[in-house]
Order: structure tokens, then sequence, then C-alpha cells
């Protein structure tokens, strides 16, 4: 069974740093791809950050500049430093990791607050 354990969360004032943290395990299968979602109360699931197995990342527009996505040495881990928090950042996070085929799992979340 695929197991993603999402760590880093709290809550942090505005333009201040949290590193977030996801470990994969339990697949057979290869991970074509990992990111980073968020959910803000009342809103959809938004793509914040992608990173494939050769190392490509794509960002949403409202994190480029101040998000970083990058895997760990074990390529079944994934990170994102995230600098400049804005309140408009609050939100649960969720890890996602995506072996392709339409085969994808998903974290339990973390949340972040952004609030002085």
């Amino acid at each position: 069974q695929v197991r993603l354990v999402e760590s880093g969360g709290g809550l942090v004032q505005p333009g201040g740093s949290l590193r977030l943290s996801c470990a994969a395990s339990g697949s057979i299968f290869s991970i074509v791809a990992m990111g980073w979602y968020r959910q803000a109360p009342g809103k959809q699931r938004d793509l914040v950050a992608t990173i494939t197995s050769g190392g490509s990342t794509n960002y949403a527009d409202s994190v480029k500049g101040r998000f970083t996505i990058s895997r760990g040495y074990r390529k079944n881990t994934a990170f994102l430093q995230m600098h400049s928090l804005l309140p408009e950042d609050t939100a649960t996070y969720y890890c996602n990791t995506d072996y392709g085929a339409g085969l994808a799992a998903w974290g339990q979340g973390t949340q972040i607050t952004v609030s002085s």
C-alpha cells in the first residue's frame, strides 16, 4: 500500500519561511513525478509545484521566485522550500506522487498558516 508522509507545516509570520518534506513508500511502481498542491477553505485544490524524475520543475505563478521544489537523494522524497510567505499561502498542503498511467497517491495534508 502506497503511503505518503508529509511534515513541516505550521504557523509562520508573513515574510517567514518553511520547508515541507514528503516521503513515499510502498509502491512497486517508479515515481514519474512528485508535487505539492494546496487547498484553502472553500476553494479547490490547486497545483503549487511539481518535479519530474528527470528534475524538470513547474510552479504556479503565485509562488514563482518564492518556493523551490526539490527531490531528495532518495528519489521517493520531495521537499518544498518556501520563502517570503504571504497570508494567501495559508492552506492545507498535499504531497502527490504520480506513477504514470493514471496512478497517483496523495498524502494526508499538512496545514500552513501564515499570520501575524
